[in-house]
């Protein structure tokens, strides 16, 4: 039975220009703890959809995961930011405590 990745991957090899099919595969590599490749894609979800705060959280987490730390901080913030203007208070509070974490320097 293949994966969830590679059934999106199919997906999105059909139709590359859907960003919910790469945010889907995205989602599935992470689940399959395939980050690196799922960093792409999360990025293209990002710079399509301006307003789209979820991309951005996923890879914010992903990059300090990575140990990315200043990369991360700027999609956080966006993230936050978007989070606050669409009335989302659980990922607002979430990400103001992954950026109070961060350490200055980042």
């Amino acid at each position: 039975m293949p994966t969830r990745s590679a059934h999106f991957a199919g997906l999105v090899a059909a139709q590359p220009q859907n960003e919910l099919f790469r945010f889907s595969l995205a989602q599935a590599l992470l689940n399959e703890g395939r980050g690196a490749e799922a960093e792409p894609h999360l990025r293209i979800c990002c710079e399509r959809r301006a307003d789209w705060m979820m991309p951005r959280i996923l890879l914010g987490k992903l990059l300090l995961q990575l140990d990315r730390p200043a990369e991360a901080r700027s999609l956080l913030a966006a993230a936050l930011t978007l989070a606050l203007a669409q009335e989302h208070e659980d990922p607002a509070a979430e990400l103001q405590a992954l950026l109070d974490g961060l350490p200055p320097s980042a």
